[in-house]
């Protein structure tokens, strides 16, 4: 376990920290300033990780079965600074992790690893982590008085500006917490919405953060102290506004109406967008994935677009949509949508349903993977789980594992031979490799407007009727008659079918 010197540089000392005593010595400001935070510094954050009766640890020297992990088991990782992703070594060189039942999702550390990821989206600074093991949550704290205490010290002594739960804490432990804490409490709620509020460029996407914020304060007005006060700011403050969070019930109810309303007419005006591009059959494919999983990065590689490309997480919350041509010469619509993510709060699933209505319109949806990332199965897991409340886990779907660039040769290799028996398209979106199979698997995958074969016979004066066939059909041989041009031509039956008159035979 890391207890000692870290970081190199005197810019940084690292928090000294037992894993049994939990005493920590305050480290120097960081040299790193943001400087679109509120007097140029970034907030010190302490994340407290959270498993409620799940792991198990035994020690590495021991056959005995495994225990259950003592009540107040923390570990403490003390970070570069808000730029830095690489993951930590969080077990203590004393103990190891029982396996985990397949499906069982990420363990401790990697989900601590994963909300890191979110506070420095946010904007914040890692000065500490603490990992907290119970059988039980406690009603009052979520995780102890004791530990409580413990994350009080750390939190002075570092001077931390916000204490950051890998968990969701009811009213009443958020209140409790605040009262015994030095500084504001959020949780994992809290920060995803904070960073959606961030993210949000557009009006209708911050309709919807503001709507799905309002819905998680409601039942969390009473007490509310710290984070209501006029002069607070920073992470988990942004969004609706200093006025909304110090209206009382009523109010707040009365704006979420009228939100509702706003967000019913965006959808009619979405609504009317679809049947005017249905006018014309346009097939629309949707990209969905986990958050940062290379989405927008696929998007603007298969496009030309030029849509923000992060490796932050939720980049992207508003939908892009830009057509493509695939091989069959077949136009398709594109859509890049918001990443999912591990327990999305519904608020926000129910807030973006409007967003969100573009997947259940979309005839394929790409699942974009990270084939890089180490638990990936439980990415696939959070996605299929949000699709299935989004009720299109029917719809035909695409596997498509992103990132390979990062991969070594021989794990490519067994990557693509993979592929062959499953179905997944192996790409990476950075270099464009694998870019042209994927196109061939969603001409495959469209069942609407199949491809058809014809034989045309066209007058040599028809030149827009030569010109639409040359632009929408494959051309497979071209023989001149007099006056007329044979065509052998592969296309959409909808092309195929305009031009009807110049048909020589049915295929």
């Amino acid at each position: 376990m890391p207890g000692g010197d870290q970081n190199s540089g005197a810019a940084a000392n690292p928090v000294a920290a037992s894993r049994h005593s939990g005493h920590s010595r305050p480290r120097s400001q960081p040299a790193e300033f943001d400087r679109r935070s509120p007097g140029g510094r970034l907030e010190r954050a302490v994340l407290v990780g959270v498993e409620i009766g799940r792991m198990r640890t035994v020690a590495a020297d021991s056959r005995s079965p495994a225990l259950p992990a003592p009540d107040n088991t923390d570990i403490i990782d003390n970070r570069r600074g808000a730029l830095s992703s690489a993951p930590s070594r969080l077990n203590s060189p004393s103990t190891s992790r029982a396996p985990l039942a397949p499906g069982a999702g990420l363990d401790a550390e990697e989900s601590l690893a994963e909300f890191r990821e979110l506070a420095l989206s946010a904007g914040g600074y890692v000065a500490a982590e603490v990992l907290q093991r119970r059988p039980h949550p406690d009603p009052a704290t979520l995780i102890g008085s004791g530990k409580v205490e413990e994350i009080a010290g750390i939190a002075a002594s570092v001077n931390a500006d916000l204490v950051l739960f890998d968990h969701d804490l009811s009213p009443t432990q958020l209140r409790n917490l605040e009262g015994l804490l030095p500084c504001r409490v959020l949780d994992r709620t809290q920060l995803i919405l904070d960073i959606f509020a961030r993210h949000a460029r557009t009006r209708e996407g911050q309709l919807q953060v503001e709507l799905a914020q309002l819905q998680y304060l409601l039942p969390r007005l009473a007490g509310r102290g710290k984070s209501m006060s006029q002069l607070g700011g920073g992470i988990g403050t942004r969004g609706p506004g200093e006025t909304q969070l110090e209206t009382d019930r009523r109010r707040i109810q009365r704006r979420i109406d009228q939100l509702k309303l706003d967000l019913d007419a965006v959808r009619r005006v979405r609504r009317q967008q679809r049947q005017r591009r249905e006018a014309v059959p346009v097939p629309t494919v949707a990209l969905v994935g986990y958050t940062n999983a290379g989405k927008s990065t696929l998007f603007n590689t298969l496009t030309g677009a030029q849509v923000l490309e992060s490796s932050r997480m939720f980049a992207t919350l508003d939908p892009k949509l830009r057509a493509i041509e695939l091989p069959s010469r077949r136009k398709v619509l594109l859509s890049d949508t918001v990443g999912f993510i591990r327990n999305l709060p519904h608020t926000l699933v129910t807030s973006f349903r409007a967003t969100l209505e573009e997947v259940g319109q979309a005839e394929v949806l790409l699942h974009v993977r990270d084939a890089s990332s180490s638990y990936g199965e439980e990415q696939k897991a959070q996605v299929e789980k949000v699709l299935g409340e989004l009720e299109v886990l029917s719809k035909p779907r695409i596997e498509v594992l992103n990132k390979i660039d990062l991969l070594a040769d021989a794990c490519r290799e067994a990557l693509a031979n993979r592929g062959v028996t499953h179905g997944e398209i192996a790409v990476s979106a950075l270099t464009g490799e694998g870019a042209e199979a994927l196109l061939r698997a969603i001409d495959e995958a469209l069942k609407s407007d199949p491809i058809v074969e014809a034989e045309l016979r066209v007058p040599q004066h028809e030149g827009a009727a030569l010109a639409a066939i040359d632009a929408g059909m494959i051309v497979h041989s071209r023989e001149y008659e007099g006056n007329l041009v044979r065509l052998c031509v592969s296309g959409p039956a909808s092309l195929i079918g305009r031009m009807g008159r110049f048909r020589a035979r049915q295929s």
